[in-house]
């Protein structure tokens, strides 16, 4: 049996290229949409891939599979476990004349094969109704028992995937409570599983799709059983949904986007994006209105001269969260990056479902057009001293975008708070007529918070630093206590 895992390290993904080296037969588990990098793999070691499946409706990027169907041909595996309201619906050739896809529809106990190897079909719902994992057995090397478990976004290393995203991120009230409960008894089934069966999840440390996830990638369930603190709490069932709901970070805005488009199905892609390089007449003629701007120069650059209404969005590990976060469905892109950064931009953004990539350009011709006449607009930074006199004003805005499980461990005193990832959906609720001063912990969010609320017409200074210096100064710090579960996205105070 050949194995390999395909990592996303933004957003902490992997996918899954297992084949069968007798028959030359693979299947690609949990593709993203940039499908050459699963079919030069299967080139290079002999592989036809013939089958495509996924675990679960992704909620934090724009699956592959169908993508995949339509490029090679591949039979799709789904699941049919879900709730009449999780059930995918591109399947038929109903979407637009597409469809029609050779599938076979999976449940619980089913089971299908790629040349030798065995995928056994376990529903493990939880962390979304339809949720499956599969049992993977190497019979052409003369095993009759699984080698290890293929567990999507149920089992991570250290932590379990979290049951609250259908209220959270897709806004179904009334369901994570409920989810919690259907994934404590998932959690029971698994701890039943033998313990040397090898753990192959689909995310690791960083990915928002849990709370504590190991930076290991794999991992084995009597390791889990041991160790993960999810897993040792599904002795009692409260205590269970206690400590799952506690804690879980503010979903980014763009999971609800991916969840419905995941279901309803994915528009294909075909060949990537080839935005073209601008010019510095071109950059004199962007509207930021009309296309959202993607900086990706670091905050010192970026705060001292940037197009006005652009976003900060570095290329780091959070740009593809913080896009799908500031960026509208369907809006044109531009980005300002260096030309060697293009392709893994764009490949970010196309994952989670930003496809018009119209241009770029690098920054060393936005300095030239500056030079040259084109207006940039500055952001304004304080540091902690300034911002602790400046806060005393009195129709003075503090805005904390930190996370809410933050602001409860310590925030200031009669502080907004409001979590960067969740932002554009809240402007509403930020005055636009008094100083707003920004914040995060160390000042790296309230920088993309600050260009977001510049480019819709706020006038917010960034507070250096962040909370992290203003504890250090001897700043009056106010506390909440956990209230057991974790907070919908919404402010969590009022002044």
């Amino acid at each position: 049996m050949f194995f390999r895992m395909i990592y996303d390290d933004k957003l902490a993904q992997a996918a899954y290229l297992i084949g069968c080296q007798r028959s030359g037969e693979a299947i690609v588990i949990d593709p993203q949409r940039d499908l050459d990098r699963y079919i030069k793999l299967a080139e290079a070691e002999r592989f036809r891939i013939i089958a495509v499946s996924e675990t679960h409706i992704h909620a934090d990027f724009l699956s592959g599979t169908r993508e995949l169907a339509e490029r090679t041909g591949a039979k799709v595996y789904l699941s049919d476990e879900g709730d009449a309201d999780w059930k995918y619906q591109w399947l038929s050739p109903s979407l637009k004349g597409r469809g029609g896809y050779q599938h076979q529809l999976l449940h619980n106990g089913d089971s299908f094969r790629i040349g030798n190897i065995t995928f056994k079909v376990l529903h493990t719902p939880g962390h979304t109704p339809e949720h499956i994992s599969f049992l993977v057995t190497d019979s052409g090397g003369g095993a009759n028992e699984p080698m290890g478990v293929i567990t999507g976004d149920f089992v991570f290393v250290g932590d379990l995937g979290r049951p609250d995203l259908l209220e959270t991120a897709a806004g179904i009230a009334g369901v994570k409570e409920l989810a919690a409960r259907t994934l404590f008894q998932s959690a029971r089934k698994f701890r039943l599983l033998p313990d040397y069966l090898q753990v192959w999840p689909a995310h690791g440390a960083g990915s928002a799709c849990g709370k504590a996830l190991g930076a290991v990638p794999q991992s084995t369930v009597g390791y889990e059983k041991r160790f993960n603190p999810s897993l040792l709490a599904a002795d009692d069932e409260d205590t269970f949904v206690q400590n799952i709901l506690e804690g879980q970070p503010e979903p980014p805005l763009y999971f609800a986007r991916m969840k419905r488009l995941n279901k309803e199905g994915p528009p294909i892609l075909g060949n990537l994006p080839q935005p073209r390089e601008l010019t510095m007449d071109d950059l004199k003629r962007i509207d930021p209105k009309k296309h959202a701007v993607l900086d990706t120069r670091p905050w010192a650059k970026f705060r001292v001269g940037h197009l006005p209404g652009s976003l900060h969005v570095p290329m780091n590990n959070q740009f593809p969260t913080v896009a799908g976060s500031f960026v509208d469905e369907g809006e044109p892109i531009v980005l300002i990056c260096e030309a060697n950064q293009v392709d893994e931009a764009v490949r970010c953004l196309v994952r989670i479902g930003l496809d018009d990539v119209r241009g770029f350009a690098t920054p060393q011709t936005l300095e030239q057009a500056a030079k040259t006449g084109l207006p940039l607009a500055a952001s304004r930074e304080i540091d902690i001293q300034s911002f602790q006199k400046e806060r005393q004003q009195a129709n003075a805005i503090v805005l904390d975008v930190r996370r809410g499980a933050e602001y409860e461990a310590g925030h200031v005193p009669g502080a907004l708070n409001i979590a960067h990832t969740r932002l554009r959906a809240h402007l509403d609720e930020v005055p636009r007529d008094r100083p707003l001063l920004v914040h995060c912990q160390g000042g790296v969010r309230s920088a993309f918070a600050t260009s977001l609320l510049e480019r819709h017409g706020f006038s917010p200074t960034n507070v250096a630093g962040g909370f992290g210096a203003y504890e250090k100064t001897g700043g009056e710090v106010a506390r909440e206590a956990a209230s057991g579960v974790s907070r919908s996205p919404r402010t969590h105070a009022t002044v």
